[in-house]
Parts: C-alpha cells; sequence; structure tokens
C-alpha cells in the first residue's frame, strides 16, 4: 500500500471489554498494513490479556486520560471508537490541520455492529459538525454489517490459513481440558434467567456435555447458577453428565481457538458474535441488555438475516427474555442439524470484503 498515514483510534471502555476488543483487532489489522496507530483508550488494562503473544510493532497505546488537556500533532486519520466524544483539544489541533481537508473521509465515527435496516442508509453518510471547535468539518459514519451495502466485519487476511491449520485436540490438551467423548460447549455470556434451566438439560440428557467457562461474568453467572441448583436439589447433576472447566482470561487469538474447539458457542455483545460467526460453529447470542428494550428490536432484525432453524432462533429469544418468550423452555438443540446453516453463514460472510479492505477503500479513495 502506497498510503501510508498515521491513524488515530480512540476508545472508552464502557463495559465487558467489547470496545477495546474491536478496536483492538482494527488497529492490529491497520499495522499489520504498514499503517502507523496510535490506540487511545482510557482503560487498557484489559490488553494485559486480550493481546497476548501479538508481535506488533507499529502501535502505540496512549492513556486518554479525563484531564488530559493537550495533544501532539493528530494524524492523519481519527476514529471514533463507538461514537465516542473526541477531547475538545485533539479536536481543535485537528481543526487547525484538517480545516483545508473537508472534503476527505478522515473523521471516522465506527458505529456497532447491527443488522437493522437503518445501517444500510446511515452506512458512509457524512455528519457534519455544527458548533464547537470542529464547527465546518465533516466525520463519516462506518457500520459493520452483514449485508452487501454495509462496512463488513473484521477478519484478518490470514484467518482462514490459520483455521485450516489449527489442532483442536493438540490446544485443548494444553489448557489442560480433557474432552474424552463430551460435547464441548463454550460460555461466554452475562447473566441470562434461563442459565440455570440450561444446565439442568445437560445434566439430564443421555450424552455428557463439558461447558467451556470462560473469565469474568460468565464464570460469576455459571457459579452462581451451579449453587442456587446445590441449595435446591444436591443430587441435580448426580449422573455427572454436566462437567465444567474454567478457563482464565484468554487472548484474542486464543479466544478464536476456543470457538473453533467447540461443537456450540455462546457468545455476548458484537466482538465475540462477529467471531462466532466467522468460526463456521453453532452458536447462541446473549445480546447487551437495554433498558428501553431497544435490544431485542435488534435481535430481532440479526435473527431475520441470518434465518437460523426454527429451534435455534426460539433458544436465542428464549435466552435473551424476548417479549413472547415468557413461559417457554429451552429447546434441546441437535448439533448435528445446525453445523450446515453455521457453515453457509460463515460462507456468506466469506463473500463479503473484510472491514478494514472496505474502510480503506473509504478513506483512501478521496485523499
Amino acid at each position: 500500500m502506497n498510503n501510508i498515514k498515521t491513524w488515530d483510534i480512540f476508545c472508552k471502555v464502557i463495559d465487558n471489554f467489547g470496545d477495546i476488543g474491536v478496536c483492538w483487532r482494527l488497529a492490529c489489522q491497520l499495522a499489520q498494513k504498514r499503517q502507523s496507530v496510535r490506540l487511545w483508550v482510557d482503560d487498557s488494562s484489559a490488553l494485559s490479556w486480550m493481546a497476548c503473544g501479538e508481535k506488533i510493532t507499529n502501535i502505540e497505546v496512549k492513556a486518554w486520560t479525563e484531564d488530559l488537556n493537550h495533544f501532539t500533532t493528530p494524524g492523519d486519520i481519527v476514529i471514533e471508537g463507538f461514537g465516542c466524544e473526541l477531547p475538545v483539544a485533539y479536536v481543535k489541533e485537528w481543526a487547525k490541520k484538517h480545516n483545508r481537508k473537508i472534503r476527505m473521509k478522515n473523521w471516522i465515527n465506527l458505529e456497532y455492529f447491527s443488522a437493522e435496516p437503518y445501517v444500510i442508509r446511515s452506512h458512509g453518510l457524512a455528519s457534519p459538525i455544527l458548533a464547537g471547535p470542529g464547527k465546518g468539518l465533516l466525520k463519516h459514519f462506518f457500520y459493520p454489517g452483514l449485508s452487501e451495502n454495509t462496512g463488513g466485519l473484521l477478519r484478518e487476511h490470514d484467518f482462514d490459513l490459520r483455521q485450516s491449520k489449527f489442532q483442536a485436540d493438540q490446544w485443548l490438551k494444553r489448557q489442560g481440558i480433557d474432552k474424552s467423548d463430551a460435547l464441548l460447549v463454550s460460555l461466554f455470556c452475562y447473566e441470562p434467567h434461563s442459565l440455570k434451566q440450561l444446565l439442568q438439560q445437560y445434566a439430564q440428557q443421555e450424552s455428557s456435555t463439558l461447558v467451556l467457562i470462560t473469565a469474568g461474568r460468565a464464570s460469576e453467572a455459571f457459579h452462581c447458577a451451579v449453587k442456587s441448583l446445590n441449595d435446591q436439589r444436591q443430587d441435580w447433576n448426580e449422573l455427572g453428565k454436566l462437567r465444567w472447566h474454567q478457563l482464565p482470561y484468554l487472548s484474542q487469538v486464543d479466544y478464536d481457538h476456543l470457538l473453533w474447539s467447540c461443537d456450540l458457542n455462546f457468545v455476548r455483545g458484537e466482538d465475540s458474535l462477529a467471531r462466532a460467526i466467522l468460526s463456521g460453529r453453532p452458536f447462541i447470542w446473549n445480546i447487551y441488555r437495554q433498558d428501553d428494550d431497544a435490544h431485542l428490536i435488534k435481535l430481532q432484525a440479526f435473527l431475520d438475516i441470518v434465518q437460523p432453524p426454527n429451534d435455534l432462533q426460539i433458544f436465542h429469544r428464549v435466552w435473551n427474555e424476548a417479549h413472547g418468550s415468557e413461559g417457554f423452555s429451552l429447546p434441546c438443540l441437535t448439533l448435528s442439524d445446525h453445523q450446515a446453516w453455521a457453515q453457509s453463514l460463515r460462507e456468506k460472510v466469506h463473500k463479503q470484503e473484510d472491514l478494514l479492505s472496505q474502510l480503506l477503500e473509504f478513506v483512501f479513495k478521496t485523499h
């Protein structure tokens, strides 16, 4: 690539580390394209495990603190991660550097991934700055998505090669996991009310299930559910059909390995959902809850786009407490029937140009 630029990516970690997860992936992929990246983040602690093993030389992680009132010269391109507002001091310096480049698409608001119809309408649109030090400048919306008229998903250039060479048995052994003949399930969730029901379901099945529990909220929710079940009835898992293994915090590379190793993946938020889609394995999405139930509209839009089998649709609705699902039980999933659907979805997404390629084309075609 002839266009070597300095990119400033701003990220505020709201909760659950999905924000920094997406921004770090983007930073790494830009760096692999020989771009220079400064990642401004208010909480970089998660990178200690998330970025473990990444050997990226041209990324500089910068502390974005509340009392930060001055900046060095702004970069050539700035990314607002998920609509976080840029610091006023930065915007002032940006305006000085770029006020004669109003036609350029170099101020990007990287938005949340969604399958809702408005994403197609809004993707790529300019948003004039009407007040403040940036008045008169433009920023542009860039939406990840699953349709051809959106920005796609983040996918590394060597993703397919890495997955084709991956040896699940070897990776599981290195994690100290004895799969035996069990169904392997990864659990990355918030606190779904039907988690207890799921564990009871696994305990009552004829075949064995091994749940690999991710660290953090999922682990707390899992052990809270187990304690509640033990308090109700000590012998609920007397045959030992349900087993579990606690995982440490995983790097982004090893999280992919986890998804590729499992028969079913429970994911949450947006970054892990995108990785689950790319894995080609059946998955259940625990969407982030919003007070006004806007998340349920987003969930239904996603299900309408990806068209999972009927029992998976029902499972998603019960798992996320969608309206109308009250009183319904989680259906027992026959995963052999869902592998073809998951693989078909993966192939569909792979036909779409990845997010970074689209972003670079979007930015540089006007430079």
